[in-house]
């Protein structure tokens, strides 16, 4: 566990950040990007959970934000330097649960006949904003991969995230007894 003693270090006044393992970059580093908005993500995360949501999202999503620490922390270190120190990754059982948590809350649900608005509930719209997020945070991803090594396993679970937190926010309204807003086309 790291212990901080000291918030502020004055290091990064001159536009970089250091990497997990010390290096420096410039704090605009597709990888710092990368992990950076995994870290929003997370933070919206923590904003919906703040509002208040139903019993089964409440319980699924603290353990989907220590993974989310997981997937900050891999993509702090180049990948080369991940495994001497030994940092917490995101595996295929991460991914398994996030399918299974899909399937279950789909059963529930129902098909989806129609393309849904983000919104509803205050709970479900949050967690729209973190999918929104979520795709933002794959797209990070991509980009990072194109440059430099990123796991496999890391995007395919950002991709199935996105379509968890989608599914989540329909549950939401649905154990809210709170309408989906459905667009429609015509207007």
């Amino acid at each position: 566990m790291p212990r901080l003693t000291k918030i502020y270090t004055k290091t990064g006044d001159d536009g970089s950040t250091a990497l997990g393992s010390k290096q420096r970059v410039p704090k605009d580093h597709p990888r710092v990007r990368a992990y950076g908005t995994v870290d929003e993500l997370n933070s919206i995360i923590g904003m919906a959970l703040a509002h208040g949501l139903c019993a089964k999202l409440a319980a699924a999503l603290p353990p989907i934000q220590n993974q989310l620490f997981h997937l900050g922390s891999d993509l702090s270190f180049p990948p080369e330097e991940a495994e001497e120190f030994k940092v917490p990754r995101i595996e295929q059982r991460h991914i398994d649960a996030l399918e299974s948590l899909i399937d279950e809350m789909n059963e529930e649900l129902g098909p989806l006949e129609n393309f849904i608005l983000p919104g509803g509930s205050l709970g479900a719209a949050t967690l729209q904003v973190a999918r929104a997020v979520c795709r933002r945070a794959e797209r990070r991803l991509v980009t990072l991969a194109r440059e430099d090594s990123v796991r496999p396993e890391s995007v395919t679970y950002v991709n199935r995230l996105s379509d968890a937190l989608f599914v989540m926010a329909r549950y939401e309204n649905l154990q809210r007894g709170v309408s989906e807003p459905l667009w429609d086309s015509r207007e």
